[in-house]
């Protein structure tokens, strides 16, 4: 498995109980998507993954327990704390084939409807409803885009370009054009 094809989705916060469940924050919307994965994947910083079975995994304040197959100890789940939590981009589910999912965006040419180029995409912010893109311009110049459906005129993953329609004022406001 090349580490290239591994998104973090997550990391452990600390060992939970003393058989062995970690307690982690989960970045991706739903939990259940942990369900569809067949492994998933931790490294701690400046180490390869290792790739783990899931056995279970259930709600606990407001975060998740994961019980991994291989980790039967409060003393194996401590040496995961602060584990980054992957899985194989390849094992991503897709309800239907227009679907999108951020990490494909990364590295998209941006242009405007005119056809002027905007930036790169760099980069996302999490929102409650939705995410805010990071698009870096030719001289180095962030610009936080809304990326909301009224927004987004096309995507093309593969060609790695987006085409985007900018609320009113949002360019003024981080490029300081007229």
């Amino acid at each position: 498995m090349a580490a290239k094809d591994l998104l973090t989705c997550g990391k452990v916060v600390k060992p939970h109980g003393l058989k062995g469940e970690l307690c982690i924050i989960w970045y991706a919307d739903s939990p259940l998507l942990l369900q569809e994965f067949t492994r998933i994947y931790l490294r701690v910083s400046g180490k390869r993954p290792r790739a783990f079975r899931l056995e279970a995994m259930r709600e606990h304040r407001k975060r998740l327990l994961l019980q991994l197959e291989q980790i039967t100890g409060r003393d194996q789940a401590e040496k995961w704390r602060g584990a980054e939590i992957l899985v194989d981009a390849r094992d991503l589910p897709r309800e239907d084939e227009e679907e999108v999912y951020l990490h494909e965006l990364l590295g998209c040419r941006v242009y405007l409807e005119s056809g002027a180029y905007l930036g790169m995409l760099q980069g996302f912010v999490p929102r409650k409803n939705g995410e805010v893109w990071q698009i870096v311009d030719e001289k180095g110049r962030e610009i936080l885009f809304p990326a909301e459906d009224n927004f987004i005129v096309h995507l093309d993953p593969e060609g790695k370009k987006a085409v985007v329609s900018p609320p009113e004022g949002l360019l003024e406001l981080y490029l300081g054009e007229d």
